[in-house]
């Protein structure tokens, strides 16, 4: 039984939250904390299976927290629960890479909170995080922008020159793949030849902010799918949280294509409808690349694209991964063609698509 750490500074949303976890008899809540200070205090004499950490408490907020934790080198598997809405996408990007691993939105009512769709989001996501196999502080980013030397880049160039044809990545993530993302776009260079298109499961609200800073650490350009937007080589596109991401071909040019269809695989935007929207493309080859993630989302959409496409599946290596889900299920589908560490995933994507 997983052992599990509260900490929200309301008594009634620290009830129903524990409530909920103890229902499952995969969990039990080991202990509650009323604020950040009396957390941390717990967290520096024992070890819990995943923390649920609110964002919004008096004396120390949820990020200053995991400031602290980073300080004080405390690991600690952490998921952050919030009603912050105002500035809530920027905030939960902050604390992802401060170090927590997934979040969940709550609803301003705590009564609200019993709803079956909050419960089942709480525990799928307390699973996944309790069960990651990356702590909270294992890798940190750099704060800086990854800038790709020059040399690499003419290295890149020759040896890619022989690349032809007309290609596009598309990249499906989950837990841990905001970071996991930062990891891997900015290390492309504006000179890629092919767009790249990524279904990140979050909701509806969060994936602009995404978009905005992933482009700002980046070369290529970054941006949440608009409707109708026309793919362009060395354009980097994220689905837009709450829809369904298709690719249309239209002639000789592909566009950004949103419909909505019910969740698959638990979600929404779901990578499969993603691949299976290539299917009658004319792309002479898919790169797909299966990061982090909890499920199996993209596993049918590759088998399915398959049949029609000429394919290259990417699929990152399970110690780098903080949940090895999608990756693992894309593996014992036995269609990944690489299985590489998170760190060397741009530099196959490359390899792979080539440079102008």
């Amino acid at each position: 039984m997983k052992k599990i750490l509260v900490v929200d500074d309301s008594a009634l949303m620290r009830r129903v939250i524990c409530d909920i976890i103890d229902s499952d008899e995969r969990f039990h809540v080991e202990d509650r904390a009323s604020n950040a200070l009396e957390a941390l205090d717990l967290l520096s004499k024992k070890t819990y299976d995943a923390v649920v950490l609110d964002v919004n408490m008096p004396r120390m907020n949820g990020l200053e927290m995991l400031q602290e934790l980073q300080k004080r080198k405390i690991s600690a598997k952490v998921m952050m629960a919030s009603t912050d809405t105002s500035e809530g996408a920027k905030t939960t990007l902050d604390a992802l890479e401060l170090g927590a691993l997934d979040f969940i939105h709550k609803p301003g009512n705590a009564m609200d909170c019993r709803s079956g769709a909050f419960k089942d989001r709480l525990l799928q996501i307390l699973a996944a995080v309790a069960d990651s196999k990356l702590n909270t502080f294992q890798k940190e980013l750099p704060r800086e922008p990854v800038k790709i030397p020059a040399k690499t880049i003419e290295l890149v160039k020759k040896g890619t020159s022989s690349i032809s044809g007309n290609k596009i990545v598309a990249i499906a993530s989950s837990t841990g793949g905001p970071k996991a993302l930062q990891s891997v776009i900015p290390k492309l260079p504006a000179s890629l030849k092919a767009p790249v298109v990524i279904v990140q499961h979050m909701p509806a609200g969060f994936t602009a902010s995404l978009a905005e800073r992933l482009n700002s650490l980046s070369e290529v350009r970054v941006k949440e799918a608009a409707e109708g937007d026309v793919l362009e080589p060395g354009v980097v596109y994220i689905a837009k949280g709450g829809k369904h991401l298709n690719v249309l071909t239209m002639s000789s040019k592909y566009s950004i294509h949103y419909s909505d269809e019910p969740t698959r695989e638990g979600v929404k935007p779901c990578a499969n409808y993603m691949y299976e929207s290539l299917r009658d493309s004319k792309y002479d080859e898919v790169v797909c690349v299966v990061l982090t993630g909890m499920g199996a989302d993209g596993t049918k959409g590759i088998i399915n694209l398959k049949e029609k496409k000429k394919l290259h599946v990417i699929a990152q290596e399970s110690s780098t991964c903080a949940v090895y889900g999608m990756p693992r299920s894309i593996v014992s589908a036995g269609m990944a063609d690489q299985v590489v560490p998170l760190e060397q995933i741009a530099q196959e994507i490359i390899m792979n698509v080539g440079v102008k």
